[in-house]
């Protein structure tokens, strides 16, 4: 949620914000809604000092014996307007909150300009592309062809989009869990197991409800939702608490299944394990204070690069232009990682920073000393990573001719020191 009252301040800023987003966003309604709403707060601010005063002059004169009321009419009258005012506001109010819900976040100003992912700037490759020395094959072939990967047994269960791993499939994404996990241990993050349940407030406080509420699934009659990344639980721990300034910053890890209900980029990516209604991803959460926040945004990338670097899989970094950011992002890097069979990168992380954007939603705040005014803090957030698509890219990317895979080194100990599958 954005501060309300900078965008009575400087509405334009949020206008070019928006436009730098290519975003339409609601902020003339806004304003007006809010214009009528401190109207009306005002009116009645001012009618209930009339019905005090009148209230008191009423007292005074039953004291002195004298007749009052014409005075108590008068006071009954304007606790009527009141209340009618009060009717009156409710709606208003409940009107605003919901526009506010539906304002994007402003880019912040290091984004570049651009309309969609063909204007993203390019900021890193590491590892470049290496010619395998034969025609790769697509993961999903590859993990079919070893028994690993069912998608058939899948759809019978599931529908479209679900897959099964067996086997050597099923240890290699918890190989990568647990290397995930233990990687950003070491690096200062709190492991949390967080519920895959929540509730719709904890989908407000990070920004999915209401905008993408199509795209959740529900749970009826509960009214609970399946969490589509565990940035939702983990960065709601907090909601609604008063943090100290000494305990920022914060950093969580959380592995969890994720779920998402939307169609995707017009079908692109549906085959195999790139885009899927179920997934696994070990996620990244950082709150921290706002003017350390684009300092956290760099380490929190460096992070989730670190276990592509252990990997040893060919990537590149990413900055995202305004037109190709999401609703609650400020400011966000991808992380995409190369592909074989494709001929091209992939997203296998994105790194994002908010601002105080959540922090307002979800009402985490931090007390500091010296100072009389509660600061909302700043989130941040980023995948460490997306497990399916780093099967999918281990298994292109460490082919061999022979139809087997080789078991990247970092992940050996984790395997029981297997090199390659088949043994």
């Amino acid at each position: 949620m954005i501060d309300l009252r900078l965008l009575r301040q400087n509405p334009e800023a949020f206008r070019a914000g928006y436009r730098k987003k290519h975003i339409e966003a609601p902020v003339d309604e806004v304003l007006a809604v809010d214009a009528d709403r401190r109207q009306l707060l005002a009116e009645v601010e001012r009618l209930k000092a009339a019905r005090n005063q009148a209230s008191e002059e009423v007292a005074r004169r039953k004291k002195r014996g004298e007749d009052a009321s014409a005075l108590i009419a008068e006071t009954r009258q304007l606790g009527e307007q009141i209340a009618a005012c009060e009717a009156r506001l409710k709606p208003l109010e409940e009107r605003l909150n919901r526009l506010l819900l539906e304002l994007p976040n402003p880019p912040h100003e290091s984004v570049p300009e651009g309309e969609d992912a063909d204007d993203n700037v390019v900021v890193e490759t590491v590892s470049g592309v290496t010619p395998q020395g034969f025609r790769p094959r697509p993961h999903w072939e590859i993990g079919e062809a070893l028994d690993i990967l069912d998608f058939e047994r899948a759809r019978k269960l599931s529908g479209a989009r679900f897959s099964v791993l067996k086997g050597f499939g099923a240890a290699l994404s918890r190989a990568l869990v647990n290397l995930m996990l233990e990687e950003a241990r070491r690096r200062g993050y709190e492991e949390i197991a967080p519920p895959y349940l929540v509730l719709p407030e904890a989908m407000v406080g990070t920004g999915q409800f209401p905008k993408f509420v199509e795209d959740a699934f529900h749970v009826v009659p509960h009214d609970l939702y399946l969490i589509p990344t565990a940035e939702v639980p983990v960065t709601n721990l907090h909601r609604d608490e008063i943090l100290q300034a000494s305990d920022l910053p914060r950093y969580y890890c959380a592995y969890s299944a994720c779920f998402r209900a939307e169609a995707g980029a017009a079908g692109r990516d549906t085959r195999g394990l790139i885009r899927q209604h179920q997934f696994d991803k070990v996620e990244l959460v950082k709150l921290v204070r706002m003017e350390n926040g684009l300092d956290e945004l760099e380490g929190l990338r460096r992070d989730a690069a670190h276990i592509l670097d252990l990997l040893q899989l060919p990537y590149r970094v990413v900055l995202l232009c305004g037109g190709d950011m999401g609703f609650s992002q400020a400011k966000m890097y991808d992380l995409e990682v190369w592909m074989p069979s494709y001929e091209r990168y992939v997203e296998i992380s994105s790194v994002s920073f908010f601002g105080d954007f959540q922090a307002r939603r979800a009402g985490i705040r931090c007390r500091v000393p010296g100072s009389k005014t509660l600061e909302y803090v700043a989130t941040l957030n980023g995948s460490a990573l997306a497990v399916g698509r780093t099967i999918a890219a281990i298994l292109e990317n460490y082919q061999t001719a022979d139809g087997g895979v080789v078991v990247p080194e970092a992940l050996r100990p984790y395997l029981g020191g297997l090199e390659r599958y088949p043994a």
